[in-house]
């Protein structure tokens, strides 16, 4: 830790305070990282910041995560076309094509309505990742979550619908006038050759026994795999050592999403994304013309979603490590470095807790000289709380007197609204939702420096675009 500490310091330093003259600045970027953790509002980097602190022996509060010393910080606007609080779908196609649009829609204009095949084929967006392979660099992309879900399909993907992951939602009328699944069409792309690097979750969208495509006997890693002798499939930690140089990789380490760290089993052979980070900055940095990748913290968001916070916390977490990663294994000379949000959580941090009052408890305050309390406060009713809960979610509170709250890592934080929505099956979702409010934006290396200020969410896409000097 103390030198990535050094690292940063440096890196801060020749960033923002040592005034580089035009000669000695770099004149665009070779790579651009865009790391984007799902859900990762304000109030998740602060309760966040607070519990990797706490996990270090520390009160907390004093604490900073990797990304939150880079000299150059901008709040990023996060509405889509058609909503005011958005969803990942819209948000990520924002910075990947510099263009605003519905929520659901994945690369596609917003003006085609979601769900429309037609309107998506006379509508598409062209991604970042695209043209960054038609001007010949490598392009990878890494998450926790399905490889074929909302934010990590916009490095590749044009679909109306972020649900169609596999082939399982989409008519045959849809097919036949063009429209293809998520999982078909990263295993088929344009150009032959496609992504460098893809990893992450989400087995079951690529096959038919024990997963979620139509035909039985469809396995589509198979045929990709027997298309090119240049292409290497890997499913274990194990095997990230082993990716050839040059070799087009899909990795896929679970049937769905990767476990929550917060429940890994010790045998497990997912690997953290801080290996797959490494494992991809390593792949692509052979390209000679530089790279571009998308490393996604999704399964942040699915915590806030179950109402879980210490989940998404431990998430954070994880995804702060895997910045760190990349910052010892790059040149911040010749590197972009971004991280941001899709959007936030209707997560708050409230109260009056004591300073190092542990991030997952209950609230003690102090007493009226400023010393803690001998015992945890409580409310009106005579029952204590916790500082971190919900607007709305799965643990609403739906009888009076409240209920003393869980606590701890595992535990569901109460909430006000049990709100209630219909998933693409017609089931019922009573997870929390996301908020409207502003993200944080953090940058270092070249390019870095335009991230101020408040900003619209496809001004990112303008700021990799300049930073590579397009």
């Amino acid at each position: 830790m103390n030198k990535l500490l050094t690292i940063l310091a440096v890196a801060t330093a020749v960033a923002g305070c040592a005034s580089p003259t035009p000669a000695e600045k770099p004149q665009s970027a070779r790579n651009v990282i865009l790391f984007i953790g799902d859900g990762m509002g304000v109030s998740t980097v602060t309760a966040a910041r607070i519990f990797d602190g706490q996990s270090r022996g520390l009160a907390g509060e004093e604490h900073v995560l990797a990304f939150e010393e880079f000299p150059n910080v901008a709040l990023v606007k996060t509405y889509n076309t058609n909503q005011q609080v958005p969803d990942s779908a819209g948000t990520a196609t924002a910075m990947m094509t510099g263009t605003k649009t519905r929520a659901g829609v994945i690369n596609v204009s917003p003006d085609a309505a979601r769900g429309s095949c037609a309107g998506a084929l006379e509508n598409p967006l062209v991604p970042l990742s695209r043209t960054a392979k038609e001007r010949g660099l490598a392009v990878g992309v890494v998450t926790t979550t399905r490889l074929t879900h909302a934010t990590p399909a916009t490095v590749y993907a044009n679909s109306p619908e972020r649900d169609w992951e596999s082939d399982k939602y989409l008519s045959d009328e849809q097919w036949a006038l063009g429209c293809r699944d998520i999982a078909w069409q990263l295993t088929h792309p344009d150009d032959e050759a496609g992504l460098d690097i893809a990893m992450g979750g989400g087995r079951g969208e690529f096959v038919g026994a024990g997963g979620n495509r139509k035909d039985p006997a469809a396995d589509l890693i198979a045929d990709w795999l027997a298309a090119s002798p240049d292409r290497q499939f890997v499913d274990t930690a194990e095997g990230l050592k082993s990716l050839r140089p040059g070799a087009n990789v899909i990795g896929l380490f679970s049937r769905s999403h990767m476990s929550y760290v917060a429940r890994r089993k010790p045998d497990t052979t997912q690997p953290m994304l801080a290996e797959l980070t490494a494992a991809a900055i390593d792949h692509l940095a052979g390209s000679p013309d530089g790279y571009f990748l998308m490393v996604e913290g999704g399964r942040i968001d699915h915590g806030h979603h179950i109402g879980k916070p210490g989940y998404a916390l431990v998430e954070t977490q994880a995804f702060a490590r895997a910045v760190e990663t990349a910052l010892a294994r790059v040149d911040l000379d010749d590197t972009l470095i971004l991280v941001t949000a899709d959007h936030s959580h209707a997560f708050t941090l409230a109260g009056y807790p004591t300073r190092g009052n542990p991030i997952l408890g209950l609230v003690v305050e102090n007493d009226r000289r400023g010393e803690p309390n001998p015992s945890p406060s409580v409310d009106a009713d005579g029952v204590p709380y916790t500082s971190v809960g919900y607007a709305n979610g799965p643990g609403a509170v739906r009888q009076v007197p409240r209920p003393e709250p869980e606590t701890g890592v595992y535990s569901v934080a109460q909430a006000l609204v049990p709100v209630v929505h219909t998933r693409v099956d017609g089931s019922p979702d009573n997870g929390e939702t996301h908020s409207g409010e502003d993200v944080a934006l953090y940058a270092i290396g070249p390019g870095s420096d335009a991230v101020r200020g408040v900003i619209e969410q496809n001004r990112i896409f303008d700021i990799m675009r300049a930073a590579y000097g397009w």
